[in-house]
């Protein structure tokens, strides 16, 4: 059921990095993302995949992991994405694609978790760096980092306390905790 895949799927920020995934894999993701809605059916969107170490460690160095997380730099070797997934923008076909990236990064990740992965978006990406490192030519933008693997935490949803709190933390068992509004909350009409 559609809301069980739903649930599984979290920003998972720790994975089992030894456990490959492989490009085929990558492949059958990015499918899914282009047989997704588009604006205007424009597919502007183009990916890089990567599932080697060296590229890896390149895309890794250019990401910031749980802003919420102030202590905590992001995974350690050996907890960190055997793959990842670079979304791009490529402005020669369209100038506004951010509908496009949130449809496809949430069709990746919705499969990626059908495949017994998880993954999680990132957004803050040093693009020069990374642009330089995988020689992306300036007609793409860079949107999204896409990490993915096989997780290696437990997230839990747990509702918004009475404080309104909506960040998300870690307890001292390195459980995920992600406060999430109820329903009634969001139903305004």
């Amino acid at each position: 059921m559609i809301k069980d895949l739903i649930m599984k799927n979290r920003s998972y920020r720790r994975f089992f990095e030894d456990s490959k995934v492989n490009c085929d894999a990558l492949r059958e993701l990015i499918d899914l993302a282009r047989l997704s809605a588009s604006a205007a059916n424009r597919q502007p969107l183009k990916y890089i995949i990567s599932c080697a170490e060296g590229k890896n460690s390149v895309i890794f160095s250019n990401i910031a992991w749980a802003a919420y997380l102030k202590d905590w730099p992001g995974p350690p070797e050996g907890e960190r994405p055997s793959a990842y997934i670079v979304l791009l923008g490529d402005k020669d076909i369209s100038e506004s694609f951010i509908w496009d990236a949130g449809i496809s990064a949430q069709s990746i990740l919705l499969g990626a978790t059908e495949k017994g992965l998880g993954g999680c978006m990132i957004a803050s990406i040093n693009k020069n760096g990374l642009r330089e490192a995988l020689k992306i030519p300036e007609k793409f933008e860079i949107v999204l980092v896409i990490a993915i693997g096989k997780p290696k935490e437990k997230v839990v949803i747990e509702p918004v306390g009475n404080e309104g709190d909506i960040k998300y933390w870690r307890d001292t068992e390195g459980v995920h905790h992600v406060p999430k509004r109820s329903l009634d909350e969001l139903i305004i009409g």
